[in-house]
């Protein structure tokens, strides 16, 4: 039986055991694909797909296309040129059942091109244990925690403008002791006004006044 198959913007003309080079597809080597853009299956021409119908392959390997090789010069006088090579990425697959009914539910691997498949949907998800990601969130919360409780400590510094006001009022109580020493002093200035008065010669006694 022959069908005319699509894939990567071509169209092939394929029979059970042939053996094609594809654009990329996303499969490994040694893996079953099924072609569902199917244009023509025997005598029935689809409009513009056969529905239900399908063509199995095996992917045999990934391989590249023969080297090309793109030479452009520029204007004359401007030395400009630019050599360019190229190998095509493609795929090789043997052709193995051509279904013209029931594709759709066979369940096998859809032939999809490198390009339309995300690299996130292409790469496995990890695993991960629930019981080992538990211990996890709990330091992390316990973390948020001792960060919420330093951060209510911090006000404890507003106790320092006490301290502030402390030195201030010490620095007040200074004038005041210095007030206090010139009254100190003043009974020193008391003290030395009686040394004048001792130092003046005693009185004498007046002359007697002359009898005539």
């Amino acid at each position: 039986m022959i069908a005319v198959m699509k894939t990567g913007g071509k169209q092939y003309k394929v029979q059970s055991g042939d053996v094609l080079r594809v654009e990329k597809l996303a499969a490994e080597a040694g893996e079953t694909i099924q072609f569902n853009e199917i244009l023509m299956v025997g005598a029935s021409v689809g409009t513009p797909f056969v529905a239900g119908a399908g063509v199995q392959a095996e992917v045999i390997d990934q391989i590249k296309g023969p080297k090309t090789i793109n030479f452009v010069k520029r204007r004359r006088k401007h030395s400009s040129k630019r050599t360019k090579g190229h190998r095509q990425k493609l795929t090789l697959v043997r052709i193995k059942d051509i279904l013209e009914k029931g594709a759709d539910k066979t369940g096998v691997k859809a032939a999809l091109g490198a390009g339309s498949v995300p690299r996130a949907a292409a790469v496995e998800p990890k695993k991960v244990d629930v019981a080992k990601s538990k211990p996890a969130e709990e330091t992390k919360t316990a973390a948020a925690k001792e960060k919420s409780a330093v951060t209510k400590a911090k006000p404890v510094s507003k106790a320092k403008p006490v301290a502030a006001k402390a030195k201030s009022a010490a620095t007040k109580v200074k004038p005041a002791a210095a007030k206090a020493k010139p009254a100190a002093s003043k009974p020193k200035s008391a003290a030395a006004k009686p040394k004048p008065a001792d130092s003046k010669k005693p009185a004498g006694k007046k002359p007697a006044a002359k009898k005539e």
